[in-house]
């Protein structure tokens, strides 16, 4: 192998492009909001430009959050052999990845209304700044929701130059998502947390973890509803609902034990709670059912 494929191979782990569950939580929530702004019928170019954009920011961000934590992941047992934290490239290394991927994530939104260039660029100091407040926010995964859902009221920038309600309900529903699935993932890391003085909605939910994880996905599934009842979205929305709230009780299920493998496993299946919910949008408004 030669040094520059060996090089990129370390830039691909540092991106996690070897673990699409990160890309997966971004893209459903971005398309579902692209299906439901357009009435069922987005512009390919769109769903390329979204699909492609949400991997180039999600990666970005693995790298900007890798930098800012490069000297507490040492100390964690799921983390300790990152690239960065290892050594293996350096820190302006994972900046400049980080830098190349943000600029031609902007580059592919620049055919788009103007008001998606400014949403482009608040959704970039979201990225850059949510890694910093692990250090004083207790609930640091409600910023992760902001930050991965805001492909939503983008979005609805692209089809409709303009951010109606639903634009907003389905990011605020997103938000009560990231606290259910990134508790999930912080209650992995919880011992490693308490001990380097982290914050995380794990450890603020305290012993109630498992209820508020529970209730954010209720919460979740209320907004959804509420935006299918505005849309008047046709009854397959409901069966992706439905379906999006059977996987949420079988995760409540495997979490009660507080085992690490247990929170993982929920955690990387809530890309199927996204799926449904993306599916129930797209049969809903697919013009094949009728209210």
């Amino acid at each position: 192998m030669t040094a520059l494929a060996q090089r990129l191979g370390l830039y691909a782990r540092l991106v996690r492009l070897d673990k699409p569950i990160g890309s997966l939580l971004l893209l459903w929530p971005t398309l579902t909001a692209l299906w439901l702004a357009s009435d069922g019928v987005p512009a390919w170019y769109l769903v390329v430009i979204f699909a492609v954009g949400t991997v180039l920011m999600r990666s970005a961000g693995c790298a900007i959050n890798d930098y800012f934590d490069r000297d507490f992941d040492r100390h964690v047992e799921r983390t300790r052999e990152r690239v960065l934290t290892t050594g293996r490239i350096s820190g302006r290394e994972a900046l400049g990845v980080a830098g190349a991927l943000a600029f031609v994530s902007f580059l592919l939104v620049l055919p788009l209304p103007r008001l998606v260039w400014g949403l482009a660029v608040v959704a970039l100091v979201i990225a850059i700044t949510y890694p910093l407040l692990k250090r004083f926010f207790s609930l640091p995964q409600a910023y992760l929701g902001i930050a991965f859902g805001f492909g939503i009221p983008m979005a609805y920038a692209a089809v409709q130059q303009a951010l109606p309600l639903e634009a907003w309900l389905l990011l605020l529903a997103n938000v009560a998502w990231a606290l259910a699935y990134d508790t999930e993932y912080a209650m992995v890391d919880r011992a490693d947390d308490l001990k380097l003085g982290l914050r995380t909605a794990a450890i603020t939910f305290g012993r109630f973890d498992v209820i508020g994880i529970a209730v954010c996905y209720a919460i979740t599934l209320a907004l959804l509803g509420v935006v299918g009842w505005r849309l008047q979205l046709a009854w397959p929305y409901a069966v992706g609902l439905i379906a999006a709230a059977l996987i949420a009780v079988r995760h409540i299920g495997w979490i009660r034990t507080r085992e690490r493998e247990a929170c993982f496993r929920a955690f990387l299946d809530n890309t199927w709670f996204g799926f449904a919910v993306f599916a129930g949008a797209v049969a809903a408004t697919s013009g094949f059912f009728s209210n």
